[in-house]
């Protein structure tokens, strides 16, 4: 099999010394993941450690260039992946843009084969850098007793959905009867799948045009990429794993330092529910945000600056 592809435009060059890969995920799907070297351990000087990127729902490797170099220029090896469903990673369903789950199981299988995949090109320790949905199923991974990870830090993770202020029992329900029912693979409300008809404006994710252009350059530049909105099989699957999650007496042996940033103006997920779970945490630590809608990581250069510096907290502990 032929490497996978990784799409580059002006904006958004790819990092250097980066090479695309497929692995076996879960059931021997074939999934799309890139390791990354740093300019110095290219040259023969030793590695600092792994940071290992989860992207969040719809999100693509391509997508987090900018972060993949910011991590580099740290003299971290770098390895992102797309999960299942998106990216290059095939999807779930006929129709492309459906995002589409039929429960989570098979995710969080997914990222303890990433790693076993790559595990003896990654030099220790490894931290791990997820956004929303892999925000949730990097900590569904640990609960589950994953214990290579040295640490890991999520941006407003999908710990679970912010339902709009319709009761979250109730909106449960409704997505549990049409996951049941011929709905499971059609759009949620029949909302348009294309994700080309949205606007910076009407998004809500972050404040940077810049950053928001460029993601839309790159969709544009090859529509393979995109994912458009969810199915309710996906609604009733991201409903259980928070439930999940909320039963779960692993979250409580997690015993590696959790560093969850909180977008402060965030309308996907839960922050409340963020709230409750880094209470749970031996070693969690929550940082609200101010004024950062949902995407931390492609927000402007001062929040994102908070990022970084909760970042470079967070490898002091782990990398000293």
């Amino acid at each position: 099999m032929s490497s996978p592809p990784l799409v580059a435009i002006p904006e958004a060059p790819v990092p250097d010394h980066g090479t695309a890969e497929w692995f076996s995920g879960a059931g021997g799907l074939t999934l799309r993941a890139v390791l990354f070297t740093p300019e110095g351990v290219a040259k023969g000087s030793a590695p600092k450690g792994t940071a290992i990127v989860s992207p969040g729902r719809t999100e693509p490797i391509e997508k987090y260039f900018e972060v993949v170099q910011d991590l580099l220029d740290r003299g971290l090896v770098v390895l992102v992946h797309d999960w299942r469903g998106q990216g290059y990673s095939p999807r779930l369903l006929e129709v492309r843009l459906k995002g589409h789950a039929d429960g989570f199981k098979d995710f969080v299988k997914d990222y303890s084969l990433l790693l076993d995949h790559f595990e003896s090109r990654l030099p220790k320790p490894w931290v791990a850098v997820s956004h929303s949905m892999g925000g949730v199923l990097t900590l569904a991974a640990l609960a589950k007793g994953e214990k290579r990870l040295a640490g890991a830090i999520l941006t407003a993770p999908m710990i679970a959905v912010n339902t709009g202020g319709r009761p979250y029992a109730q909106s449960r329900a409704i997505a549990w009867t049409a996951a049941h029912s011929p709905l499971r693979t059609k759009f949620l409300f029949g909302a348009r799948g294309d994700p080309s008809s949205l606007s910076f404006e009407t998004e809500g994710l972050g404040h940077d045009r810049a950053r928001y252009d460029r993601y839309a350059a790159l969709l544009k530049a090859d529509p393979e990429l995109a994912i458009g909105n969810i199915t309710w099989g996906w609604l009733n699957s991201a409903f259980a794993l928070s439930a999940w999650l909320k039963g779960s007496k692993g979250v409580e042996a997690i015993d590696i330092p959790i560093t969850i940033l909180q977008a402060e103006l965030d309308d996907r997920v839960s922050n409340p529910a963020q709230n409750t779970l880094v209470k749970r945490l031996k070693k969690g630590r929550l940082i609200e945000v101010k004024g950062s809608f949902h995407e931390i990581l492609m927000e402007t250069d001062p929040l994102r600056a908070v990022f970084w510096q909760a970042f470079d907290a967070l490898w002091e502990i782990v990398g000293a």
